[in-house]
C-alpha cells in the first residue's frame, strides 16, 4: 500500500526537511537548497501523489492519509518547513507528534485557507471552487493559473511564474484525483483549535503582498497559539507575495538561518 516517496538529500548535520505546496514538487525550493544545505541535511520530498512519488493504489485521497504517507518518509526527528498546502501538513505533523520534530516553519501558509467574511482572512471561497470545476476541462492550464496567483502583487511576477513553470513541468504533473482532493484540503481543513496545543518550536514567514494568504491572518494565528509560541514574532517579507523563497531567496534565508540555529544550540 505505502509507495515510495521521492526526496533528494543534500548536505550533513540536522536533518532538514521541506514539504512544497499545491500542484507542485520539489524542485520549487532550488533557490534555497545550497544555503539550506549549509545548515545541516537538507531532504527534499516530493508530497505524495506529486511529482515523482506516486499515490499509493487502493488508497483514499484524504488529508489523514497525506499526513501519514508523508510521515513515514521523514527522519526520526528533523525541521520541518512547510509551504502552503505543505505549511498544513506540517503542522498537522508537529499537532499530533511533536516528539518527531525539532522546529516548524510555516511559510505563506494558515491554519485554515478559506476567508470567513469578517471573521478570517484568506482565500475567497469563489476562487478554489472555480479552480475546481476547471480541472476536469484543462487541468494544466487551471495549475497554471493557480501559479499566476500565487505570484500576484510580486515585483517581478512574470520571470516567477515562468521560473515555477519550469520546475513544475520538469516532473510527471500530479493526477486530476490529486489535485482535486488536494484543493478540497485547503477549502476544508481547520487546525485552528488544535494551534494552542502545538508544543514544538514554530517560525512563520508571510508575504507581505500574498493575494492567496493575507498576512492579516499573521495576528489572527499568534492568538490561536499557546503562550510559549506566540512571543515568537512572525516574519513579513516585505516585497513577497506567496511564494518568499523565490521572490527574495536571500531575505528568506537571513529569516530562517537564526531561528534554526537557535533551536540548535538548544538541542
Amino acid at each position: 500500500m505505502v509507495a515510495s516517496v521521492w526526496r533528494a538529500v543534500r548536505g550533513t548535520g540536522t536533518d532538514i526537511v521541506v514539504l512544497h505546496g499545491w500542484g507542485l514538487n520539489a524542485n520549487i525550493w532550488t533557490p534555497v537548497v545550497e544555503p539550506l544545505a549549509r545548515e545541516g541535511r537538507l531532504h527534499r520530498l516530493d508530497l505524495p501523489g506529486y511529482g515523482d512519488s506516486q499515490w499509493p493504489d487502493n488508497c483514499e485521497l484524504s488529508f489523514e492519509n497525506l499526513c501519514r504517507l508523508t510521515l513515514e518518509a521523514l527522519p526520526e526527528k528533523c525541521h520541518l518547513i512547510g509551504w502552503s498546502l505543505g505549511g498544513l501538513v506540517a503542522t498537522q505533523l508537529a499537532l499530533s507528534h511533536p516528539e518527531r520534530f525539532h522546529s516548524l516553519t510555516t511559510v505563506a501558509s494558515s491554519p485554515y485557507f478559506p476567508a470567513q467574511e469578517d471573521s478570517w482572512p484568506g482565500i475567497e471561497p469563489h476562487i478554489l471552487n472555480t479552480f475546481a470545476k476547471q480541472l476536469s476541462k484543462n487541468f494544466k492550464r487551471t495549475v497554471e493559473r493557480f501559479l499566476a496567483l500565487q505570484s500576484l502583487g510580486s515585483p517581478h511576477a512574470r520571470d516567477d511564474v515562468k521560473q515555477i513553470k519550469e520546475w513544475l513541468f520538469a516532473k510527471p504533473m500530479a493526477s486530476v484525483e490529486v489535485l482535486d482532493a488536494g484543493l478540497d484540503m485547503l477549502a476544508t481543513v481547520d487546525l485552528r483549535q488544535q494551534l494552542k496545543n502545538l508544543q514544538v518550536p514554530l517560525l512563520r514567514i508571510y508575504g507581505r503582498l500574498d493575494a492567496l494568504v493575507p498576512v492579516a491572518v499573521a495576528e489572527q494565528v499568534t492568538q490561536l497559539l499557546p503562550a510559549t509560541l506566540a512571543t515568537q514574532q512572525p516574519v513579513i517579507a516585505a516585497h513577497c507575495s506567496h511564494a518568499p523563497f523565490i521572490s527574495d531567496a536571500a531575505g528568506f534565508i537571513d529569516a530562517l538561518r537564526p531561528f534554526l540555529q537557535q533551536v540548535n544550540s538548544e538541542l
